[in-house]
């Protein structure tokens, strides 16, 4: 039996996922020229990965969003050398990408106690420099989060996503029959018999043209980057997301997805892969299917059912095709299993090629000392 617990993160409105503060190192020590004493240097700023911490807390918690490291002590009479200044740690959720306001990168926080300095605090004043003391720097950051999950789940509106969330996790939150019902990241944590943990992260739905702004589904796309492999998945019998919009195929679905993606940022649509096909409950669905499976084993021969902006510089191949019924629950124990299937083989050549380079690198000191 599988369990997978939900972890709703809050509704799109107060969904935090970038966030600008002001941070400043403190100012240096003030130096004694007539004993010729050193001021201390004056406090970094540094963000921190901490646990349980979000972005909305930190802003709940620090409205102004200014940050600032402690002064460096005064040279005196006593205390020749001032002492430094108190650094400044600012609290945030693992997954944070930080930059300055002209979007270089910082640092990024990745895991638990991971830290990145964002403002360094003033020398304190030495003969070198007259006795004056620096001031600290100061900067505007901004703090990016991208979800860090095993497997990220990615499919137009109405494809299914939730529902099939929903099918893995026995949980019931209500599904609208209509085609935004996700309007927030949701992360939900497979749990196997062996207690290996499995996170799951459902995206937003994207629309064509997600890459450029449009629709919801472009603000989420930077979330799938963690990821380690995405989940597509499609409806069996296609998609359409309004009456004026043209009616897409499953194969078109797909191929248009992973143009979604490719646009967006290239290496996506390098990431491992499986694909869920969805709704096997409806009418006509295993001919759908077969005609899927036919299509997929060979997708240039079928690109001229594409129109050429939809066509993917190169096509996904899915380790795993799954048809599955969220709403009957046909097929879902398998999703599960080939869910674990494909990242324990990923996992394991990982350790593989990381234990090549080992034994490479040994055998290379070796042949250095000969």
């Amino acid at each position: 039996m599988v369990h997978i617990s939900r972890i709703c993160l809050r509704k799109y409105g107060n969904f935090l996922d970038n966030l600008r503060l002001y941070v400043r190192g403190g100012p240096g020590g003030m130096a004694l020229p007539r004993l010729g004493g050193h001021g201390g240097n004056g406090g970094d700023v540094w963000v921190v990965a901490t646990k349980n911490m979000t972005l909305k807390r930190i802003k709940d918690k620090y409205p102004l969003k200014r940050f600032q490291g402690g002064p460096g002590g005064n040279s005196s009479v006593r205390a020749l050398k001032g002492e430094r200044g108190k650094d400044e740690e600012i609290p945030a959720p693992v997954g944070i990408t930080v930059t300055d306001d002209d979007g270089r990168v910082l640092g990024e926080l990745n895991a638990e106690g991971d830290r990145v300095l964002v403002a360094k605090g003033g020398r304190g004043g030495t003969p070198y420099s007259a006795f004056e003391p620096k001031k600290g720097q100061a900067k505007q950051i901004r703090l990016d989060l991208k979800l860090i999950a095993d497997l990220g789940l990615v499919g137009f509106p109405n494809a299914g996503k939730s529902s099939l969330l929903t099918a893995l996790s026995n949980a019931t939150p209500q599904i609208a029959s209509y085609a935004f019902t996700t309007l927030r990241p949701e992360i939900g944590k497979l749990m196997y018999p062996d207690y290996k943990q499995i996170s799951l992260a459902d995206l937003p739905g994207l629309i064509e043209g997600a890459h450029m702004n449009r629709g919801m589904g472009h603000k989420f796309l930077k979330h799938v980057e963690r990821t380690k492999q995405l989940l597509f998945v499609v409806d069996v019998t296609g998609f359409q997301l309004a009456s004026k919009t043209p009616f897409r195929s499953a194969f078109e679905a797909v191929q248009l997805l992973t143009k979604e993606l490719e646009l967006y940022k290239e290496e996506l649509v390098s990431k491992p892969a499986l694909l869920a096909v969805n709704k096997m409950d409806l009418p006509d669905a295993e001919d759908k299917l077969e005609e899927l499976e036919e299509q997929l084993q060979n997708p240039e021969a079928f690109t001229h059912l594409l129109p050429d902006d939809m066509m993917p510089n190169n096509f996904v191949t899915f380790r795993h095709v799954m048809p599955v019924s969220a709403l009957t629950g046909f097929g879902v124990d398998r999703v599960k299993s080939c869910i674990r299937l494909s990242l324990d083989e990923r996992a394991a050549m990982e350790m593989s090629t990381v234990h090549q380079e080992k034994l490479q690198a040994l055998r290379h000191q070796l042949h250095e000392h000969l």
